[in-house]
């Protein structure tokens, strides 16, 4: 596995070693040990997954302390943009995003740790989205950051949107509450 440089610290883009042959292909999507020599020394406590439309955009979406989430993302079939935005106070690339593509073609892997706001569009027909989660979920301290405020410059490179009514209603960046401090 292979660390791509994604310009925000503490965001990884990781390129999976991959065996094709004529039959198909094989990578390791999670071992323990060879994300712990990348520097994701992490306990995953739970696996999520959505099918979405084309054109849908879901996030950007975060959870407070305690109840902070890592989070190691990857595209099960189809193409997202995958997008991430610091929101860790004091950090000098607070409000700054990257995005990438993640695809069941490129086989990308994205690890965001706490203390970013994460969401994605779907570029596909369907795609299946899967991250596994270093925190449970706890509705009480989700919180959204609004996925079109302008500040954020985000091309979501979708057109006709597909948002929930949650995701509307995020908060833009200038008002947003986040506990997140950053950590040199």
């Amino acid at each position: 596995m292979k660390i791509i440089d994604s310009r925000l610290n503490g965001i990884l883009l990781l390129k999976p070693d991959v065996f094709e042959d004529q039959r198909g292909f094989f990578f390791e999507c999670f071992h323990t040990e060879k994300l712990k020599s990348l520097g994701i020394n992490q306990q995953f406590v739970q696996d999520n997954l959505s099918k979405s439309s084309v054109g849908t955009i879901r996030g950007l979406h975060f959870q407070q302390p305690p109840f902070d989430q890592g989070k190691l993302c990857q595209v099960i079939s189809g193409r997202v943009l995958d997008v991430v935005v610091d929101i860790r106070k004091g950090s000098p690339t607070y409000g700054e995003h990257f995005s990438t593509e993640l695809s069941d073609e490129n086989h990308h892997m994205v690890w965001i740790p706490p203390g970013f706001a994460h969401g994605f569009s779907v570029l596909s027909p369907i795609a299946i989205f899967h991250y596994k989660c270093t925190g449970f979920y706890n509705k009480s301290s989700e919180r959204t950051l609004l996925y079109n405020d302008s500040t954020l410059e985000i091309n979501w490179k979708v057109d006709n949107h597909i948002v929930s009514e949650k995701d509307t209603q995020g908060e833009p960046l200038a008002s947003l509450d986040t506990q997140f401090l950053y950590k040199i």
